[in-house]
């Protein structure tokens, strides 16, 4: 008898166990129990459009593209389908990208007519995230655009980042050659395409700061002089130890660079710029002085952000290892369930269209947890929801969205 009652407790035990190991790989999987409340779909269904009807408000200077995640193929398509529709009816003729500033002008000289091919081009920006064919073919775009292009009509290409600095310190040297500075000293600061471990970051500092006074004073400068205050803002992120000072001050730096690519381009009788990068970067508000946030500031209703999220994702992501990974997560967002329960597979939502007092129009302007993937991947992410996600008022961080019900991975290519 006893050993009857000893068996069935060990099954009893044994199935309480495989409950809690399908409910803990449930858990891991959906990112929780379940994927969230839905917002009302047939509402919803009423006011998306779709990517090739977005519109921009008349006084608009600055147009950013937000992305949810860096590894999915939808996010990178979208910044060649919105710069299309933007080219076409409302004349902007700069594409600037969370990239590295030099290497972003190695794809500019390339789309101008320069050696080379798409995907080495789009190597030179500085990040594997846009080491794609989704990449490639915005570059693409751009060069076949010029080709045909008049006088004054070019497309451009910037990157308003600053974590990488050999492009942007060859593009130093050039110019110095240009302008005839002598770039000796400057030089010396790197052996090979590494720094020269002989001088600290205060000398190299200091022998760049000397070598902007001096293209200061000459005609056309303004690139290089950019070039060597990249190199300056590089230096002091390089120096910041405190990692929540480190996210401020690159957010801040990237939001003074946005204002001088609108600059240049204005100088051009151009008024309008189009900028992509991750959501928390170009959100007009959040819980960190983000670039987004700043650019609201300085430019008001100027600054004009469209969001994305998505229902699930089989996203492209590094494990700190480096090895990439492709994993599978859900948002939460009652706006992309809305989406996936009304058969869309991508659509733009415009918040400015929606009744303030409808069901979605409240839903929009509730705190909720929208998908937020940045470029690593951990297993303690399948057990803190929050780690991958962000919980905000779509409405107040951006002035639209576009809602992507399947996200897809990127292919990075590891050659040009």
């Amino acid at each position: 008898m006893k050993t009857k009652r000893h068996h069935m407790v060990w099954r009893i035990l044994l199935c309480v166990l495989v409950l809690l190991i399908a409910a803990a790989m449930t858990f891991m999987h959906f990112g929780g129990f379940d994927t969230g409340k839905s917002a009302n779909a047939e509402q919803l269904k009423t006011y998306a459009k779709g990517v090739d009807a977005i519109s921009i408000p008349a006084n608009a200077k600055v147009i950013a593209l937000g992305e949810a995640t860096h590894g999915n193929a939808e996010f990178q398509q979208l910044k060649l389908d919105v710069f299309k529709n933007l080219v076409e009816n409302d004349g902007v003729r700069a594409f600037a990208i969370e990239g590295d500033f030099g290497g972003c002008e190695q794809v500019n000289r390339y789309i101008h007519g320069g050696e080379g091919t798409a995907h080495k081009a789009a190597a030179a920006i500085g990040f594997k995230i846009y080491q794609t064919d989704e990449m490639a073919e915005l570059i693409t775009y751009m060069r076949e655009y010029n080709a045909g292009a008049p006088a004054g009509e070019d497309l451009r290409f910037y990157g308003f980042d600053m974590q990488r600095y050999k492009n942007s310190f060859d593009l130093l040297v050039e110019a110095c050659k240009k302008h005839e500075v002598d770039s000796t000293q400057l030089e010396n600061l790197v052996t090979g395409d590494t720094w020269n471990e002989a001088y600290d970051n205060a000398a190299r500092a200091e022998v760049i700061a000397q070598i902007k006074t001096q293209l200061e004073n000459k005609e056309n400068a303004e690139q290089a002089v950019h070039a060597a205050e990249m190199l300056l803002k590089y230096l002091q992120l390089q120096e910041t130890k405190d990692p929540n000072t480190a996210i401020d001050l690159r957010d801040a730096f990237m939001a003074e660079n946005v204002e001088w690519i609108l600059q240049q381009e204005q100088a051009l009788d151009r008024e309008k710029i189009f900028i992509t990068g991750h959501n928390s970067h170009v959100a007009k508000w959040g819980s960190y002085n983000a670039m987004g946030k700043l650019l609201e500031t300085s430019l008001g209703d100027a600054y004009y952000v469209i969001g994305t999220d998505f229902y699930k994702t089989k996203c492209n992501l590094p494990t700190p290892s480096g090895k990439r990974t492709k994993q599978v997560f859900y948002s939460h967002d009652p706006l992309a369930k809305a989406a996936k329960e009304a058969g869309l597979s991508i659509c733009w939502l415009d918040f400015s269209q929606i009744p303030e007092d409808s069901e979605l129009g409240n839903q929009v302007r509730e705190y909720s947890f929208m998908g937020n993937l940045g470029e690593q991947y951990s297993p303690m992410m399948r057990l803190l929801p929050p780690s991958y996600r962000m919980f905000q008022p779509p409405a107040q961080l951006y002035d639209s969205m576009i809602l992507v019900t399947n996200a897809t991975p990127t292919t990075i290519h590891t050659e040009g």
